[in-house]
């Protein structure tokens, strides 16, 4: 775990940078992130049919997660540009228990990881359905948004509770 006195964003007085990846070898990198979005039974019902006010909700949010993915460096600013060879996001929808659970997997080849593309891809797919459904239900909670897993660099890492 990373101490406050080796966080790699901070300069040595202090100052937030942009850390320096150039010597780093490039290695194969992946990242998995989930999120959940609750809301009535009925209203994950909608979803789950595809006949949302707005449209198909599953298909949006999948798009949007993965556009996400590729602009996350816009988006958080210490974050390097990353290329990306692949983004998928998986929407499963459990309508009895109101709940549409989504998966964000991000790869590259290159010096740095891609957790943060995972996190923003998932974030984006979460908030998308939210958006879609607010017409239907305005108590639509988005939650648990979390790294799950990462391969590559200096080490793999995996989430060890269900939580």
């Amino acid at each position: 775990m990373t101490t406050p006195d080796r966080l790699t964003h901070l300069d040595a007085t202090g100052a937030a940078q942009m850390v320096d990846v150039g010597a780093k070898a490039a290695t194969d990198r992946r990242a998995v992130a989930r999120a959940t979005v609750t809301m009535a039974p009925e209203t994950a019902a909608v979803v789950a049919r595809g006949d949302a006010p707005k449209g198909d909700v599953v298909s949006t949010a999948r798009i949007a997660g993965i556009q996400a993915a590729k602009r996350t460096a816009e988006l958080v600013p210490l974050c390097h540009p990353v290329a990306l060879s692949y983004v998928d996001v998986r929407v499963s929808v459990e309508a009895e228990a109101g709940r549409v659970q989504l998966e964000a997997e991000t790869r590259t080849i290159g010096p740095t990881g891609v957790e943060m593309e995972a996190m923003c891809a998932c974030s984006v797919a979460a908030l998308t359905v939210y958006d879609m459904v607010k017409g239907l239900e305005r108590g639509v909670r988005v939650s648990e948004l979390r790294l799950v897993e990462k391969t590559g660099g200096k080490e793999d890492w995996r989430q060890t509770s269900s939580g």
